[in-house]
């Protein structure tokens, strides 16, 4: 039986989701943005479930993942797959959850600018902090994580 991935620290975000003005993936914070491509860009997620946490989304503001283009399909998942390239070298992680979040039921904090995430993952990420006080500990300050995974990213 698979364990839960619990992630409390999120609900505040995921409840005032909708309140933020502007999109991020088309005001995409340079500050946190790791690579751009033609019809697509890489950006650390600011509430990231682990450090190196990135979200891939096209530059077009796109709400449904049916009206993305053929282009912008593959640029998204070349760039996913370049992403993992960069985190097995900056970290080692041991494996990545890969995947798209379509519609607020199903976990989008965004859901008018589709997006898929990549989340590198390590036995035993988990640990008594975010389930008994709320807190999620990141080893690294994501300024970091963003100079080193843009450093190590695959031209």
């Amino acid at each position: 039986m698979p364990k839960p991935l619990w992630a409390p620290w999120r609900l505040e975000y995921v409840e005032h989701a909708d309140e933020s003005s502007g999109c991020i993936f088309c005001g995409a914070d340079d500050e946190l943005l790791v690579a751009r491509g033609e019809r697509a860009l890489v950006v650390l997620n600011k509430f990231p479930y682990a450090s190196g946490h990135l979200m891939v989304a096209p530059t077009r503001h796109v709400g449904e993942f049916g009206e993305l283009t053929d282009e912008e399909a593959a640029e998204i998942h070349r760039l996913a797959s370049q992403g993992i390239a960069a985190l097995a070298q900056v970290y080692a992680p041991q494996g990545f959850n890969v995947g798209w979040n379509l519609g607020r039921i199903a976990g989008a904090g965004i859901v008018d600018h589709v997006h898929v995430h990549v989340v590198p993952r390590w036995l035993g990420d988990t640990n008594f902090m975010p389930v008994l006080a709320d807190i999620k500990v990141l080893p690294e300050h994501l300024l970091e994580t963003r100079r080193r995974l843009a450093a190590a990213w695959p031209s």
